[in-house]
């Protein structure tokens, strides 16, 4: 089989790239209209300058939205496209002048190899900063104050170290019943306990209030207290008051770093952060597997005509971007590890596409 690019491959490669882009350019100006209705009231109560919702916030959302709907994107163009040169016999005329149906998918492929690696480079280079911004204007002019009224806090600062919260609320960044740990094999070598613990800027550290200090030396406990003390840890309020969705701006080096922290310090936010991680290698990957369905699919001419694939097309891809996100469900649950959580519905469409693939006329 030559795989040197012909006429007819760039025909397909163009047709394809074309309907892809034209299909988003449609879906992010019906998005936007109906964001802009939606959240004006927000712009203009809280003030936000005609070119900060441009530039800060729409600038930065559309790539955002093209790489989440990308799936969406790849089969309606694929069907769209595909069912066009299906119902002007073309499939037919291309099968029967000697051309298999397996060389035809190699413009399909080059075309969806193109897409992916597009979708790649938005997930580890673009959108990380871009959502940086966006979510700063998000929380400036869109939502409120994100407010942590956790209970119950437990992190591991480091190996053996320990703090306790039982509550904290970053309205005043205050804590109450504040306790430190420091642990040696089974036993408790220092713990220092305060009613409550305030956030102080000026010295990046906790001033504790009413404190009480427990210390083991040489096989003697040392005891101190007193009214006020400072300390200085490894946790901040930027660590407390972080929103889920912050990890969507960070880079894929500083999601592994988060991971890291997160895990040593049983962090149970950590769940969020790898399922970011591994989506953004899972929906690329995503455009190989959508094209097969939608190729197999749509190269039968039908009664129903384009209507019927597109709904049908649809309708499929509907159900991966909803099975990709009810896949999170199973990290959640610690029903599967997120890299198997997040490439199952991969796996699944695979089988689906290998099936249709099958079944298409040759």
């Amino acid at each position: 089989m030559k795989l040197r690019l012909t006429i007819l491959d760039r025909y397909i490669i163009r047709k394809f790239i074309g309907t892809y882009f034209f299909a988003i350019l449609i879906f992010i100006v019906i998005v936007i209209i109906f964001d802009v209705s939606e959240k004006i009231d927000n712009f203009v109560e809280k003030g936000a300058s005609l070119q900060a919702i441009i530039t800060q916030y729409y600038g930065n959302f559309i790539p955002y939205f093209m790489n989440m709907f990308n799936a969406l994107f790849v089969f309606i163009s694929v069907i769209f496209f595909t069912s066009k040169l299906a119902s002007h016999s073309e499939i037919v005329a291309i099968l029967a002048g000697g051309i298999s149906f397996k060389r035809l998918l190699y413009p399909y492929f080059i075309s969806a190899a193109i897409i992916a690696f597009l979708s790649l480079f938005l997930n580890l280079v673009v959108i990380p900063p871009a959502n940086k911004v966006r979510l700063e204007f998000t929380d400036k002019y869109i939502k409120d104050r994100y407010i942590n009224t956790g209970r119950n806090i437990h992190f591991q600062l480091s190996p053996g170290n320990y703090v306790y919260m039982e509550s904290f609320n970053s309205w005043n960044n205050s804590a109450s019943k504040f306790t430190l740990e420091t642990i040696e094999g089974h036993t408790i070598t220092s713990k220092l306990s305060a009613e409550s613990a305030a956030w102080d800027s000026t010295f990046n550290g906790w001033r504790l209030y009413k404190y009480y200090l427990r210390e083991n030396r040489a096989g003697s406990q040392i005891i101190t207290s007193g009214k006020q003390m400072d300390t200085v840890i490894n946790l901040t309020i930027n660590d407390l008051n972080k929103r889920d969705n912050i990890v969507e701006a960070y880079n894929y080096r500083e999601l592994n770093e988060l991971i890291r922290t997160q895990k040593m310090r049983g962090d149970k936010r950590v769940i969020y952060t790898q399922i970011e991680k591994h989506t953004r290698f899972a929906l690329p990957f995503s455009a190989f597997i959508l094209t097969l369905i939608g190729v197999s699919l749509s190269a039968k001419k039908r009664k129903g005509g384009i209507g019927m694939n597109i709904g049908f097309g649809l309708l499929l891809s509907f159900s991966y971007i909803l099975f990709l996100r009810f896949s999170q469900m199973f990290v959640h649950s610690g029903v599967l590890p997120p890299w198997i959580a997040l490439w199952v519905p991969n796996m699944l469409y695979a089988v689906i596409g290998v099936y249709f693939y099958r079944i298409a006329p040759k």
